[in-house]
């Protein structure tokens, strides 16, 4: 499943349409990037690397784009140890409050 979906998106193999990966290829974008960004990962997620997340971080970092990580070693693509599940939430309201809320 998880090797069928992009070939699918792409209509093809990495090697056989490389031009369609390389279109959406996010490395492409950085430049671009302004918004303050929260990253969320797990070092057991299989849906996505957990490098894509460093990375994602690592950029916004050098970039002196406001952002946290967030960095679960014991989760996976979902978070669902209650302790890691309560520090979620916490985080994630704490970043929707530090960035949206209006102080009017």
């Amino acid at each position: 499943e998880e090797l069928w979906f992009p070939e699918w998106d792409r209509v093809g193999t990495p090697w056989d349409n490389p031009e369609n990966y390389e279109k959406h290829n996010p490395i492409n974008f950085v430049k671009n990037w302004k918004t303050p960004m929260l990253v969320i990962h797990g070092a057991q997620d299989f849906r996505v690397a957990d490098t894509q997340g460093l990375g994602t971080f690592n950029a916004l970092q050098r970039r002196a784009i406001p952002s946290k990580l967030l960095y679960f070693p014991d989760e996976n693509h979902w978070v669902l140890e209650p302790a890691n599940s309560i520090l979620w939430h916490e985080t994630v309201i704490a970043w929707l409050d530090q960035w949206l809320k209006n102080d009017d």
